[in-house]
């Protein structure tokens, strides 16, 4: 029993530490940040339509499930005692709650719905040009092209809201650390 007691003890003083808690605060900024506002604004840039939404929906699936990992590591990082330490005060579980629902909504909901719409998009761009160019066939595939759009924007929309509510939640987080490592 001393023995399992002391491996825990050092697993705790490990995880459990101010140094690996702002290793994990500072990837899941750097990530968030880079991803958001550099990554997707150069692909979006400089690939061609159909390669930026082929990568698009590889890049973000990854992308929800590294930030969801580390607003969880986050949390169970929290020095002294893990997420016992956040439960003491509002102000450090709040952010981190936030952060981690509307995350969780992308990874699970929204983030899966977009890329679908997207790529639904695609295949019928690629359908319609190989379609007979019957005017009587063409109406139906624009009509359906312009219901998958509008999915498609209501659902980016609603992830694009939702990382940046999670980006805000961390920089909450992140002002209230600084405020604890002035004292």
């Amino acid at each position: 029993m001393a023995i399992i007691q002391s491996i825990l003890s050092v697993i705790q003083t490990i995880f459990c530490s101010g140094p690996a808690h702002l290793l994990c605060y500072s990837a899941l900024l750097g990530t968030e940040l880079y991803q958001s506002f550099v990554n997707t604004k150069i692909c979006f840039l400089v690939l061609p339509r159909k390669p930026f939404t082929a990568l698009q929906a590889r890049v973000f699936p990854v992308y929800f499930r590294i930030q969801s990992l580390l607003l969880l590591l986050l949390a169970v990082t929290a020095p002294s005692r893990g997420l016992l330490s956040l439960i003491e005060r509002k102000s450090n579980w709040v952010p981190l709650l936030v952060g981690t629902c509307t995350a969780a909504l992308n990874l699970f909901v929204f983030g899966p719905r977009t890329s679908r719409a997207m790529v639904s998009i695609d295949q019928q761009g690629t359908a319609t040009a190989n379609a007979q160019t019957e005017p009587s066939e063409r109406q139906p595939l624009n009509q359906e092209k312009a219901v998958l759009r509008k999915i498609f924007s209501k659902n980016h929309a609603m992830s694009i809201h939702l990382n940046l509510i999670t980006i805000i939640a961390t920089l909450w987080y992140g002002w209230g650390l600084s405020t604890k490592l002035a004292t």
